[in-house]
């Protein structure tokens, strides 16, 4: 026998996008459900953003603890235990996880275990594990089924030597030695990471430079400061095949040879999961590269049906699923919100970290302002030097003739919590006179700013005649 559950906000999918347009809607006193095969939480929780950015944290303590001497700390010889740090990442993924569950459950929010597939605009069959089935009945369905890490037929995954994020995560010992194939922000993160352990690692990017999404002065910077690390670069390079011989990994590049290796990571790109789940059983619009097509409400072309997170936007970021979550949470419940890409902030965990928002000068040129840029180096800065965190620089890209602040890009210690003063600025369309005008505390990070304000002003403080642009 089927059973049938009645709602008024089916949510397929519990991830970062899911579950916050699930809370949303229970606050607005509507009877909501999830409905989610895996763990609550989705990839970012449970096997992206919040795992890798826990190991990240202990090489960084590592590497600190290394630099101890430099600060005066005597500490003997640093060693450390990996697997230790694998224990701690899952331990503080499961709190994490159970904090949510609770979240949800207080939120009168029910969870329903299976798969989900559309069978009409009000209607998801789910079917479970034990082969059992369900009916879920709804007036509005939030589609976040999110994506997973894209498999290339060239070089398969096969989870032992050949690893996608996810399972490569899930490692407990380290290799001696890494090749990552792609140079984008998943492909640099893991390779500061596991070089900053000691492994020797390997980039392998098809495209000019590393980060290429990134402006130009970004990945340059990013790029000379992993070669100093040791971490080897091969750019406009094409890999046609990667294979396993013996205990070892051989990654054939078209003209340049091979490169060896213990594993290897494929990092180039992610699949959307909308295969599958009826989308075109029930007419949903869905572009040539599987994006699912939605309006400024995150509506799609399926009345009272929303997509929201990877599968709806060009931004692969689990804040922007979530702020999407929260605006077709308002939309189901009668109220208009709508969704704005101005001021999307992006954050690299490299080491150093990138953050950026709005354009670039690249694309600002590109977009016909009249642009130009103010940057101030993090050696310039006393907390900098203090610390010995000097490695970066701010700078702003603003409107010559408005003032207007169009985007800015920061790289260096901190940068994940500096970018967001100026995705303030980029969202309510402030001037670099606002950022000039307003104190900023010293001595701190932050004040590169205010520096970086100054000098696209033209009216540098502490910055000698010669480094002026």
């Amino acid at each position: 026998m089927t059973q049938e559950y009645v709602f008024d906000v089916a949510v397929l999918g519990g991830g970062p996008g899911g579950y916050p347009a699930a809370i949303r809607c229970a606050q607005s006193g509507k009877r909501v459900c999830i409905i989610e095969k895996k763990e609550l939480g989705g990839t970012c929780l449970n096997r992206g953003c919040i795992p890798s950015k826990i190991l990240i944290a202990n090489a960084e303590v590592l590497t600190r603890a290394q630099a101890a001497a430099e600060f005066g700390v005597l500490v003997g010889d640093v060693s450390f235990d990996y697997g230790k740090m694998v224990d701690r990442k899952e331990q503080i993924v499961s709190k994490t996880r159970r904090g949510l569950e609770g979240l949800i459950k207080e939120n009168k929010i029910e969870v329903i275990r299976g798969f989900g597939k559309l069978v009409s605009s009000t209607e998801i069959q789910v079917s479970s594990d034990d082969n059992t089935s369900s009916i879920v009945r709804a007036d509005k369905i939030i589609i976040a089924t999110g994506s997973e890490p894209k498999m290339i037929n060239a070089f398969p995954f096969d989870y032992e030597k050949i690893h996608d994020s996810t399972s490569l995560l899930e490692l407990r010992t380290l290799p001696e030695s890494l090749v990552i194939i792609g140079g984008g922000i998943i492909g640099c993160e893991f390779a500061s990471l596991y070089s900053a352990l000691g492994v020797k690692v390997s980039i392998v990017e098809m495209m000019a430079s590393i980060l290429p999404m990134e402006s130009q002065n970004v990945s340059s910077f990013l790029m000379k400061s992993f070669k100093k690390k040791g971490i080897g670069i091969y750019t406009n390079a094409v890999v046609q095949s990667v294979k396993r011989q013996d205990d070892r990994v051989i990654v054939d590049l078209a003209g340049q040879g091979t490169l060896e290796a213990d594993i290897a990571l494929v990092a180039v790109g992610r699949s959307l999961n909308v295969k599958g789940i009826g989308l075109e059983d029930v007419g949903v619009d869905v572009s040539e590269n599987g994006i699912v097509i939605v309006d400024e409400k995150m509506e799609t072309s399926v009345p009272g049906v929303y997509a929201i997170g990877d599968i709806a936007s060009k931004w692969w970021l689990a804040h922007v699923a979530s702020h999407q979550g929260i605006v077709a949470a308002k939309n189901t419940c009668g109220m208009e919100a709508h969704m704005n890409y101005n001021a999307v902030p992006s954050v690299i965990f490299t080491d150093p970290e990138i953050g950026t928002v709005g354009l670039s000068l690249e694309a600002a040129s590109k977009q016909g302002f009249a642009a130009t840029v103010g940057a101030f180096p993090f050696q310039a800065l006393g907390k900098s030097q203090a610390t010995a965190q000097t490695e970066g620089f701010a700078q702003i890209v603003v409107d010559r003739y408005t003032g207007q602040i169009l985007g800015a890009q920061v790289v260096g210690h901190e940068a994940s919590s500096l970018v967001a003063e100026m995705a303030v600025a980029v969202a309510n369309e402030l001037t670099v006179e606002s950022i000039a005008e307003t104190i900023h505390a010293h001595p701190t990070i932050a004040e590169a700013w205010l520096e970086a304000a100054f000098v696209a002003m033209d009216t540098p403080l502490h910055l000698p005649p010669k480094v002026q642009k």
